[in-house]
């Protein structure tokens, strides 16, 4: 169940991450997801570093921690997939 858990969080740190982030992200549902979810691991790894992981009621520095890192990997990770997938690139041309 933890793995779902994972794919419903990781979606929606995605499109939140998308919706922060100005312009259009030309990424698929599906790379939305697998970027919220690395951003969430991301975001629980910092926040275990500085030591908020477990907290006292709602952990809200925690998930603000991984909402970055979401969008630090949508906006890395975007134009990384748009360049692997543009028409005319090196290794189509290759």
């Amino acid at each position: 169940m933890n793995w779902l858990w994972a794919i419903v969080v990781g979606l929606i740190l995605g499109v939140i991450a998308r919706a922060i982030l100005p312009g259009k992200q030309a990424i698929p549902l599906w790379l939305t997801c697998v970027y919220g979810i690395l951003g969430g691991i991301l975001g629980n790894a910092v926040s275990g570093w500085i030591g908020v992981r477990h907290t006292g009621g709602f952990d809200w520095i925690r998930h603000l921690l991984q909402l970055a890192g979401a969008v630090l990997i949508v906006a890395l990770g975007t134009p990384l997939w748009q360049r692997i997938r543009r028409p005319g690139s090196r290794r189509e041309r290759a």
